[in-house]
């Protein structure tokens, strides 16, 4: 089979809206293809009319944000400023309490409502953060909004990092987590979600919770993923975490993402990469992604695989945003998104 892949260049016209062109850009739209199919393609992209005068200004600023090679050092020190300042301004816009426990030797954050009605009190959501499997850059941003919008206590987990702590030791930390909460809640009363590298695992733990016969959680969150460490989506070629801006290098089969955590692992290994496991009887499935989501192919392949196994899966795709655009609170996608997961475990999770 011929490998196609896509090296893309792309020229953002970054004019706001209120403000129409004088005349048409001097770079014109061009494309011509190797004979593998490898496109070579220069394309001009006005800001679309089609997102808030928000995220007009927000994909304009990330234009001129300067990113280069990093340490894993420097990454998780820059992440972590960018973490403790988003947490803070989540709690300012979503008021919630906060606890640090630690549940089955694991350290959690347990995020619960200033008020919670008597109906809510038998449900608890599992939080999973983002952050390349090798950093924490979501915890108590995705946490602190769910749990005030949806009235119900939120267990943020910090599993083990990798290259450290490879696969699967994070999925050992959920599961461990989760046998813990089910001495006290019913399965049905659990939900799981997480955005990125967390939306990858809580796909990852709900197949070992079925390899270990284990009850499955009422509802899962899959918040920009993938199920499939054994190849890359179109949309990889195409974006970077910020979307068009940014270094963009064609990834190739021989040196695929993500060494660190899959470690040694068999990449089709059917937990690692839960496309290849049965996914009959799966929980009812959130899927959130935008077109800018370099993350894009691989949720809206994972959500096809789960409609093939009879599941209910709905996708949310939002328009012309980059990964995760719900950690930035001034967008009124954010708002719109962030209360449509919140509702979504609200309906699915028994009281």
């Amino acid at each position: 089979m011929t490998i196609r892949t896509l090296c893309l260049l792309l020229v953002c016209a970054l004019v706001p809206s209120v403000a129409p062109q004088a005349s048409p850009p001097a770079q014109q739209d061009s494309a011509s293809f190797d004979a593998d199919g490898t496109a070579h393609i220069t394309r001009v992209v006005p800001m679309p009319s089609t997102i808030s005068h928000e995220a007009q200004k927000w994909l304009a600023s990330l234009t001129q944000k300067k990113s280069g090679p990093e340490t894993l050092a420097e990454r998780r020190a820059r992440t972590d400023i960018w973490r403790a300042e988003d947490s803070a301004e989540a709690r300012k816009l979503y008021p919630v309490n906060v606890e640090e426990k630690i549940i089955a030797g694991v350290r959690t954050d347990i995020i619960t409502p200033l008020t919670t009605p008597v109906s809510n009190r038998n449900r608890v959501l599992i939080n999973l953060h983002g952050g390349g499997f090798n950093s924490d850059s979501g915890s108590l941003i995705e946490g602190i909004p769910i749990a005030n919008l949806a009235k119900i206590e939120v267990v943020s987990v910090y599993y083990r990092l990798a290259p450290e702590n490879p696969f699967p030791a994070a999925v050992d930390d959920v599961v461990a987590v989760y046998k813990e909460l089910l001495k006290t809640y019913k399965p049905q009363s659990i939900g799981i979600f997480g955005t990125s590298a967390g939306a990858i695992l809580t796909a990852e733990v709900t197949i070992r919770l079925k390899q270990l016969g284990l009850p499955p959680p009422a509802a899962l969150g899959i918040f920009s993923g993938h199920a499939d460490f054994s190849q890359i989506g179109d949309s990889w070629q195409l974006f970077t975490l910020d979307g068009f801006p940014g270094n963009l290098q064609p990834t190739y089969p021989d040196h695929l993402p993500d060494e660190g955590y899959v470690g040694n692992t068999n990449r089709k290994d059917p937990v690692l990469s839960p496309i290849f496991a049965d996914l009959h009887g799966m929980p009812p499935t959130l899927l959130v992604t935008s077109t800018r989501d370099i993350l894009l192919s691989g949720t809206t392949i994972f959500q096809r695989a789960l409609l093939r196994g009879g599941n209910d899966a709905q996708l949310l795709v939002f328009e012309a945003l980059p990964h995760a655009f719900w950690y930035h609170f001034q967008l009124p996608e954010t708002k719109e998104a962030l209360e449509l997961m919140a509702k979504f475990f609200d309906d699915k999770i028994i009281h």
